[in-house]
């Protein structure tokens, strides 16, 4: 057996990309990350035109922690000739497409990063005082590696609601979706006599506004557009630089000291801060709207906030969505021919994981327990090191599956797996104080008249 690596990453997404590209070079730490996928892919169903990042391009990879290394979205864009029409294109939120671009372009490059390996078994092997990884590429071929520390980034599962979850695949499949699928399917769907869409966050949004973009100006053509959701209304992202706060590093260290029932509370009541939509594209759909209400015509389209669908069966040659509008507490059916399944995505336990489930310390929900450098908690007969990114919403706060601190939380973890400062990483980054405030010093007694002229007199 070769020695064991020092550090490997399960899953290649931007998160683990962001640790396998900080780590690049780094004196003594030898590296290894897999994945199944033939090569790197950011939701490739997502990647339709015109549709940008929510966060600023500086929080690419890397440039976050150290603005000075060489797989920086600037060096990317210098590589390909693109400095000049960036400058004058004036961008701060660059394309989907062009971030899923530098991402394959750093993947390609880093000789960290293996595909087409996927995970199928994770287990701690205490002969070798390590983990065991063992992976197969699709020819069918087996592979194994012996790793100290492991860092799971093998992102989220769609979230679908139990009412839809029976009409899932099969005979339905490219009519009922969930959105992660939606570009493979956006064909189709523009020539659906009717689409709903199910879910009020950026991508439901996009969605909408696609699929209203493919009527002509005056709303003929393209698909009846029908825009559901929870929330009580399709609500823009929060946005302002100090609410932006709270996707820093002293947010992120307030919410893991709070109670946990606390924690589980306000990821719930926060959910403007990362399920809210970009105030552009709520104007942008609001102005397709207004369109198609010039002469007096009314469009093809129906916005229903505070909706959520609690029954669905196949009616004919479509569906039928029994709804529950959760203010008013009625109910109503809608009739559509196609429904886009904009929920979200959730934390998910990997299957790869079992070998190892029983050594992990689940909390009272299954869910991991992670310390301040993103360490998941194992049975003490385990030395090694798990850590996870993205999985821990629950410990860290909303900022979890933000991109805005993927290159600090790789940094974190990084540092403490080398068990030095590799990448440094601020003390403090916000102005808010979030919690109550640290008790002031203790004033100096004043000095009396005599002792300040004798200090004076010294002086």
């Amino acid at each position: 057996m070769t020695a064991p690596y020092d550090l490997a990453g399960v899953g290649i997404g931007p998160f683990n990309l962001s640790l396998a590209a900080l780590g690049d070079g780094v004196p003594g730490m030898r590296a290894l990350f897999l994945d199944a996928k033939p090569a790197f892919s950011w939701h490739p169903g997502l990647l339709v035109e015109g549709t940008v990042l929510q966060v600023p391009f500086l929080a690419d990879l890397v440039t976050m922690a150290d603005p000075t290394s060489p797989w920086s979205y600037l060096n990317y864009l210098r590589s390909h000739d693109r400095m000049f029409p960036f400058f004058f294109s004036e961008r701060f939120h660059i394309p989907r497409r062009e971030y899923d671009h530098y991402c394959r372009w750093v993947a390609e490059r880093l000789p960290s990063c293996r595909f087409d390996a996927q995970v199928t078994a994770l287990e701690w092997d205490g002969a070798a005082g390590a983990f065991a990884l063992t992976y197969r590429s699709a020819a069918g071929a087996v592979s194994r590696a012996h790793a100290r520390r492991v860092v799971l980034g093998v992102g989220t599962a769609p979230v679908v609601p139990e009412p839809l979850r029976p009409l899932l695949g099969g005979a339905h499949a490219g009519r009922v979706l969930h959105s992660a699928d939606y570009r493979a399917h956006r064909a189709a769907l523009a020539a659906a006599p009717d689409v709903t869409v199910v879910g009020a966050g950026q991508s439901g949004a996009e969605i909408v506004l696609d699929l209203l973009r493919h009527q002509d100006g005056r709303g003929h053509g393209g698909p009846y557009v029908r825009w559901l959701a929870r929330t009580p209304a399709f609500a823009p992202m929060e946005y302002s630089k100090l609410g932006l706060e709270h996707f820093t590093p002293d947010y992120v260290r307030y919410f893991r000291h709070l109670p946990e029932a606390a924690r589980d509370r306000l990821v719930r009541e926060q959910w403007q801060l990362y399920k809210g939509v970009s105030g552009e594209t709520l104007g942008d759909i609001h102005d397709e709207l207004y369109e198609r209400t010039i002469g007096g015509a009314e469009p093809r389209a129906a916005l229903h906030p505070g909706v959520e669908v609690v029954a669905a069966a196949e009616r004919d040659d479509g569906y039928a969505l029994t709804c529950r509008h959760r203010e008013q507490g009625t109910t109503f059916e809608v009739r559509t021919s196609a429904v886009v399944l904009a929920t979200g995505y959730a934390a998910a336990r990997p299957a790869f994981l079992e070998p190892l489930a029983e050594l992990v310390d689940w909390d009272e929900r299954g869910r991991y327990q992670v310390d301040g450098d993103y360490r998941v908690a194992l049975d003490p007969r385990v030395p090694g090191e798990l850590y996870v990114q993205n999985a821990e919403t629950h410990t860290h706060g909303v900022g979890a599956p933000d991109l805005t601190l993927g290159a600090w939380r790789a940094a974190t973890i990084l540092n403490a797996a080398a068990g030095r400062t590799v990448v440094p990483v601020p003390a403090r980054a916000a102005w808010t104080t979030f919690g109550a405030p640290e008790p002031p010093p203790p004033a100096e007694p004043a000095l009396t008249g005599s002792e300040a002229r004798s200090e004076g007199s010294a002086r």
